[in-house]
């Protein structure tokens, strides 16, 4: 691992000139001020200011960066819009970032077969944009699925709203076109859903990096629903949402999205956007969107009614109009965003739980809460458990973020003791990754360790992401509270 002192040692000199080589003067960033864009992800709690980052435009610029990478023994990190939420894309001393921004083609639209080819910056609304003209969508779509690149899904097998009923990313990528970690180009899966031999594609999505970069994504596309119908349920417990959630999916309705917001979240995003659609006074709400058939939708539409309301639901409102369903669920997109109305910080956690233990979970959060003495927001993806809470906090007062950090890992244990999971779609990254032996036995984290190697035998390849390392959780907090050495005559 690379340390300050030697990223600081480094001659660099011989590394840009051959950077420049392939990617031009303007493709190599390298003064100090300009690299403090990409000092951190979405995760802006923690920043580590990259040596070098550079902007390739094709699959043959970013194997020669690799290639020169492996060259000199620099670690490269691979960053995409820089939306990711567990320190995915988080820089260590002495590493290359390749940033591939740049690389936004929509390289093939094949409609008859349902599939698109896009390079990884290509952001994710855009697939959707692209096609709907002619009936077809691109259903993952995480709430920052407007400035969220494919390439960063990718790599953090990424969800969104609608993954309860289709999938997560990794459900909808057909094949890719990886640099390794050694720089060699190859291809993984095909134009088809399933392929012979092992299944390096469904390896390959959600590793964060670890085993290589995505230049060239096949993803699998879906026919608009002939009718949509998105309902709110506003409740005055989450203990009877919560069992609404649970009743509708034991009744075999499985929704296009089933989402819940706490009272907390529902204030915060009608304070921002003023939509005034979600009752203030509610004490959770639940959106639940029914999508297929006409009269699929018109049949479930009722049932799920029926179920909320038996559930002690106070009101239920339906919108079939696009302009009214988009306005229900821009609320919950926002909620994210508008965390920050309420907090000078907050720190979001990404945990899954089954549906049964929603009530008991979040009254535990909720003691936690009284506990440690942070308010904590609640919204996530009711219908697969996939919980994101929002621990508000003021990181300007000294040791804040390390009792955030303490706050967060007690509810990512709680989410494994219920049978759950430390990451739904953000991700381990740098965050998570001291849980990782909460979860997973010595043999299963050696396993995955195997497979890494395999692929990224020098360990160039994002290090110090996933697996856990002798410190501790607190690690990157601490860091944040020590001056860091900054040598601004590098070049």
């Amino acid at each position: 691992m690379l340390t300050q002192e030697k990223s600081q040692k480094r001659n660099w000199k011989p590394i840009i000139k051959e950077l420049e080589a392939v990617l031009g003067k303007k493709g190599v960033i390298k003064r100090r001020e300009e690299l403090i864009t990409y000092e951190c992800d979405g995760l802006a709690a923690y920043r580590q200011r990259p040596d070098i980052a550079v902007l390739p435009k094709t699959t043959e610029q970013v194997a020669e960066v690799v290639k020169i990478c492996n060259k000199y023994s620099v670690a490269f990190i691979a960053r995409g819009s820089g939306t990711g939420l567990s320190g995915g894309a988080l820089p260590i001393a002495g590493c290359v970032l390749i940033v591939t921004s740049l690389m936004r083609q929509i390289l093939n639209i094949d409609l008859d077969n349902q599939r698109v080819v896009v390079q990884p910056g290509v952001i994710n609304n855009w697939v959707t944009q692209t096609v709907s003209g002619a009936g077809f969508y691109y259903a993952p779509d995480p709430s920052s699925q407007i400035i969220c690149s494919i390439g960063g899904n990718v790599a953090e097998n990424s969800g969104g709203v609608h993954c309860l009923k289709y999938g997560v990313t990794t459900n909808h990528v057909l094949g890719l076109k990886v640099v390794t970690a050694n720089g060699d180009i190859v291809d993984l899966g095909g134009q088809v859903q399933e392929m012979p031999g092992y299944d390096l594609t469904g390896i390959f999505v959600g590793s964060e990096g670890t085993l290589g970069i995505a230049t060239e994504i096949t993803l699998r596309i879906l026919k608009s629903a002939e009718s949509i119908c998105v309902l709110l349920a506003d409740f005055s417990s989450v203990e009877a949402a919560g069992a609404a959630v649970s009743d509708i999916i034991s009744s075999g309705i499985i929704p296009g999205g089933m989402e819940m917001m706490d009272n907390m979240s529902i204030n915060a995003v009608e304070d921002v956007t003023a939509m005034n659609c979600y009752p203030r006074d509610a004490v959770a709400i639940l959106l639940v969107e029914i999508d297929g058939l006409d009269v699929e939708v018109t049949t479930n539409k009722q049932r799920v009614i029926d179920i909320c309301k038996q559930n002690g639901a106070r009101n239920v409102t339906s919108a079939t109009d696009p302009k009214m369903r988009l306005k229900l669920w821009k609320g919950r997109k926002a909620a994210f965003a508008a965390a920050g109305h309420l907090s000078p910080d907050y720190y979001v956690q990404d945990g899954v739980i089954p549906r049964t233990q929603l009530p008991y979970v979040l009254q535990e959060i909720e003691a936690l809460s009284d506990k440690y003495g942070y308010k904590i927001a609640n919204v996530f993806h009711a219908g697969d458990g996939n919980l994101h809470p929002l621990i508000l906090f003021d990181n300007s007062i000294p040791g804040e973020l390390e009792k955030v950090e303490e706050v967060g890992g007690e509810i990512l244990k709680l989410c494994v003791k219920v049978g759950g999971s430390i990451s739904g779609e953000h991700g381990i990254g740098a965050d998570k990754k001291c849980y990782m032996p909460d979860m997973f036995s010595d043999a299963d984290l050696e396993t995955m360790q195997w497979i890494k190697l395999v692929f990224n035998r020098k360990g160039l390849a994002n290090p110090e992401k996933i697996f856990p390392t002798p410190r501790t959780c607190g690690e990157a907090a601490r860091a944040m509270n020590q001056k860091k050495f900054e040598n601004v005559d590098r070049f």
